[in-house]
């Protein structure tokens, strides 16, 4: 039952409103007579007039233009005042009508959640319905909030799993349909609301979202959207159908929070998006979805990574593919540090290196293919220093390193396969100092180094397959020295004979003096 309250057109309120407001304007009306009063008596003794004798009369216009003036003053003065006054009585009458507001908006909210607490599924559907509408008309920031954060928590409560078509249970699976309808409305609602730009009606732009460990099997739109505040919070969440689209979305500030998210099936997309400001999370995030599922993908094709920061770190890739082709990296930074890669596919085919810092040290390479083929590093660093290749595929095939800095140093080369055939080395500065190559294949065959710096110092060569075949050394500095171990295959051809004084090899690779 709704309390009892007094309402504000109670007559009691009104009689003191009145009474406030009379004793207001009777205090006002003295202190303008007050006013002319003093303005009047301080003329007359600054023009001297206390000092005259009866030989020196006041002319009546002269007395006349002093009490006009007088006026004058004191119907300012009072003006004055009756801004004043009018000014308090509406902020009287705003915070009245806010409480009104507020008021009608608990009461509605209370009705609200009662039906999402129904048995009935269509029930149920209607109280969403009814918070997202008193989210959008909210008297204030921190209510619609409120709203918000109570939808974000039905998507987080446990659910029934769909027991499935046996016709015995035919009545759950119908119920676990209905009430799924339910979640998915509140999703599809969290995406429309979202992408309406901040400030206009109907925007949930900068609120936060908690959707911790929710699953998403639903799609939900934020394409075009712009993330430049608060916090969307997905840590923990189960991606297992459906689409969520971050098609062309800024993110200019505040958190996107995918930590601990399972990737598992559907498609999540980020391709043409730009990341310019504030944090995109994936640590520890786990992408397993199956690779023979064509839907199954997330794709970041054609981002712009120009300021901020997207981390990876620690995260999974053991299936489906996650696809980074023709993205630009040009500031900020990507962090990949210490992810593990051991299956599925990871594309950055055509993408641009031209700034900032892309981040894959300690990263393991022990299964699936991730493609770097043709892709461009001509700015920025890009580190997979302590990173282990023990399986899978790494292709650099028809790379391009010319300026910045790429840095393979103290990187373990144990298995798999790493392709640098027809890579081109014409400006960066690419490190492979003290690196392990003791299995595997490392493939520079038909590769060209005509500038830069390509450095090998004190790597070991003590197994698999190193192999510079047909490799072309025509410019830059590629440095052998102090390495340990056999000397790579074709390395000797491919450098001629004399060794060119761009090139330096350990001292027990050195030909023979004839």
């Amino acid at each position: 039952m709704t309390p009892n309250r007094r309402s504000p057109s109670d007559p009691n309120d009104r009689e003191l409103r009145l009474w406030r407001v009379g004793r207001a304007l009777t205090l006002a009306f003295v202190a303008a007579v007050l006013v002319a009063g003093s303005v009047f008596y301080g003329l007359v003794v600054l023009l001297g007039f206390n000092e005259i004798d009866t030989t020196v009369k006041l002319d009546a216009k002269t007395l006349f233009d002093l009490v006009k003036l007088s006026f004058g003053v004191v119907a300012g003065s009072g003006a004055l005042v009756a801004l004043v006054v009018a000014y308090r009585r509406q902020r009287v009458d705003e915070a009245g009508a806010h409480r009104e507001a507020t008021r009608l908006h608990t009461e509605r909210f209370s009705q609200a959640v009662d039906k999402l607490g129904s048995d009935s599924p269509a029930v149920r559907l209607g109280g969403v319905h009814a918070l997202a509408g008193l989210a959008d008309d909210a008297p204030d920031d921190s209510l619609r909030q409120t709203c918000i954060d109570v939808l974000c928590a039905y998507l987080q409560l446990p659910f029934t799993p769909d027991p499935g078509d046996d016709p015995t249970q035919q009545e759950e699976h119908h119920r676990y349909l209905a009430f799924r309808k339910v979640r998915h409305t509140i999703l599809r609602l969290i995406g429309d609301h979202y992408r309406r730009p901040q400030g206009t009606h109907r925007s949930w732009q900068g609120c936060d979202l908690d959707l911790a460990g929710v699953t998403i099997d639903a799609s939900m739109d934020f394409s075009d959207a712009i993330f430049s505040g608060g916090t969307v919070y997905f840590g923990g969440a189960t991606f297992s159908g459906g689409a969520v689209d971050f098609s062309g979305a800024t993110f200019s500030g505040g958190a996107v929070d995918f930590s601990g998210a399972t990737f598992s099936g559907g498609a999540v997309d980020f391709s043409g998006a730009r990341f310019s400001g504030g944090t995109v999370y994936f640590v520890r995030a786990t992408f397993s979805g199956s690779t023979a599922d064509s839907g199954s993908m997330v794709d970041f094709g054609g981002a712009m990574f120009s300021g901020g920061k997207v981390t990876f770190r620690l995260a999974t890739f053991s299936g489906g593919t996650v696809n980074f082709s023709g993205a630009t990296f040009s500031g900020g930074t990507v962090n990949f540090r210490s992810a593990m890669f051991s299956g599925g596919t990871v594309y950055f085919s055509g993408a641009s290196f031209s700034g900032g810092a892309v981040d894959f040290s300690g990263a393991r390479f022990s299964g699936g293919t991730v493609y770097f083929s043709g892709a461009t590093f001509s700015g920025g660093a890009v580190d997979f220093s302590g990173a282990r290749f023990s399986g899978g595929t790494v292709n650099f095939r028809l790379t391009t390193f010319s300026g910045g800095t790429v840095n393979f140093g103290g990187a373990t080369f144990s298995g798999g396969t790493v392709d640098f055939r027809l890579a081109r080395f014409s400006g960066s500065t690419v490190y492979f100092s003290g690196a392990t190559f003791s299995g595997g294949t490392v493939d520079f065959s038909g590769a060209t180094f005509s500038g830069g710096t390509v450095d090998f110092s004190g790597a070991r060569f003590s197994g698999g397959t190193v192999d510079f075949s047909g490799a072309t050394f025509s410019g830059g500095t590629v440095n052998f020295g102090e390495a340990i171990g056999l000397i790579p295959d074709g390395l000797l051809t491919a450098v001629g004979t004399p060794v060119p004084a761009t090139v330096v090899l350990a001292s027990a690779w050195l030909p023979p003096v004839p």
